[in-house]
């Protein structure tokens, strides 16, 4: 399914070693890790919150998820009642914004499934830049020390990681896709989710 695999850019991050993470991304079946960051386009400053309970000091001091407010990406509001995609990018590479692009068209032909993206590290001024420009009209967060890289084990940009209503771990894609790839894609995503959201009525 990797398209092009020889083209595909190597994230610079300081590590990749966090337990559950991988060059291909977290493990199946797996529950994401939660999170709330500071959406692009938003006054927010600050680093990605990645606790999962309180006083956890530089994780967080409240655990990720009752982190809420306009201009944050919160993991757990994007994966309640809906399967989600998120994907992981560097603001600098052509062909990772690129991907987001084709995400973007993908996304409009498989509506019931959540869109977002993380943007790691860069720098946000310039970051605010290509957000406005390409209008890809999904949440796109701002991860300034790479957390989040680590934690979901994004090792080759793009990498986009498919979730379930609620959180656990579908699949996940490493390098480009094309459109009919990625909206084929999306419906698998979307077609593994309806039982999921058939006992939970999609609340």
């Amino acid at each position: 399914m990797l398209a092009a695999f020889g083209l595909l850019v190597v994230v610079a991050l300081n590590t990749l070693s966090t337990p559950g993470g991988s060059s291909s991304g977290p493990a199946v079946g797996t529950p994401m890790r939660p999170f709330a960051a500071p959406l692009a386009l938003s006054a927010v400053k600050g680093d990605v919150n990645v606790a999962t309970r309180a006083g956890q000091g530089a994780a967080g001091d409240r655990p990720a998820c009752q982190v809420r407010g306009p201009g944050i990406l919160t993991s757990c509001d994007l994966v309640r009642g809906h399967p989600a995609a998120l994907a992981f990018f560097v603001p600098g590479r052509a062909r990772c914004v690129d991907e987001l692009d084709t995400l973007a068209q993908a996304a409009r032909a498989v509506p019931g499934v959540q869109v977002a993206a993380v943007a790691l590290r860069g720098d946000r001024t310039k970051l605010t830049g290509v957000v406005r420009e390409h209008h890809w009209g999904f949440p796109v967060a701002y991860d300034r020390d790479a957390v989040l890289g680590n934690l979901y084990g994004v090792a080759v940009c793009p990498q986009i990681t498919y979730l379930l209503p609620g959180g656990h771990v579908q699949g996940t894609t490493v390098g480009e896709l094309d459109l009919e790839q990625l909206t084929a894609r999306l419906r698998e995503l979307a077609a593994a989710a309806r039982p999921s959201q058939a006992t939970t009525g999609g609340a």
